[in-house]
């Protein structure tokens, strides 16, 4: 089995589930026997980010190399969150870097429009939050009303719980189904909705 680091990357306004949801369905696969090690990181080193709903978490690191860096959405709508690290720029530029370099790129929920500003999901199909289908669809996107979507090198998934589905099936597409079974049933989740994009 390969290994993997894999990285979720924080900034103030992120939406706490769509991070720690997949944070955790990843650490527990490492735990089922997944050859995965998973971070918490921000771009620069910070104090506690705020997350959108009030929660500060200290992050484990920067950004470093990952094999999967998955964006957490939260903020579109509002002042801050994704809206405020699209505009930034430094984001989207660094998730472009990452997958320049090999990376395979998720996103949670409104995390779409930093990989749509990063230009990755050019002619590609992409699930986001409904309050941003509008806005990624007038991009270069082409939106997809499913739970989670696999175009290979860029995974994406639509609402705020859709990020467990999203991390256990990287779980099931990386490491097999046993051990993503072995944490859906650890995490007494319900799987819901295929994936997008098999064959």
């Amino acid at each position: 089995m390969t290994d993997i680091a894999a990285e979720i990357v924080l900034f103030d306004g992120f939406d706490e589930l769509d991070a720690i949801g997949p944070y955790e369905v990843l650490r527990n696969g490492a735990q089922a026997g997944a050859s995965l090690e998973t971070r918490l990181v921000t771009l620069a080193e910070t104090d506690p980010v705020r997350a959108s709903h009030g929660l500060r978490l200290e992050p484990d690191g920067t950004l470093g190399e990952p094999d999967l860096l998955l964006v957490p959405g939260g903020g579109w709508t509002t002042e801050g969150g994704v809206r405020a690290a699209v505009e930034d720029g430094a984001l989207p530029e660094a998730v472009r870097e990452r997958y320049d370099d090999g990376a395979t790129i998720a996103s949670v929920c409104t995390g779409a429009m930093v990989l749509s500003a990063a230009g990755i999901l050019e002619g590609r199909p992409a699930a986001t939050h409904p309050v941003a289908v509008d806005d990624l669809a007038a991009t270069a996107a082409t939106v997809v009303d499913e739970r989670v979507v696999d175009d290979g090198d860029v995974v994406t998934a639509g609402g705020v719980t859709s990020g467990i589905d999203l991390a256990l099936w990287l779980l099931e597409r990386e490491f097999g189904g046993e051990i993503a079974e072995a944490v859906t049933a650890e995490m007494a989740h319900e799987r819901r909705g295929d994936v997008f994009g098999l064959e």
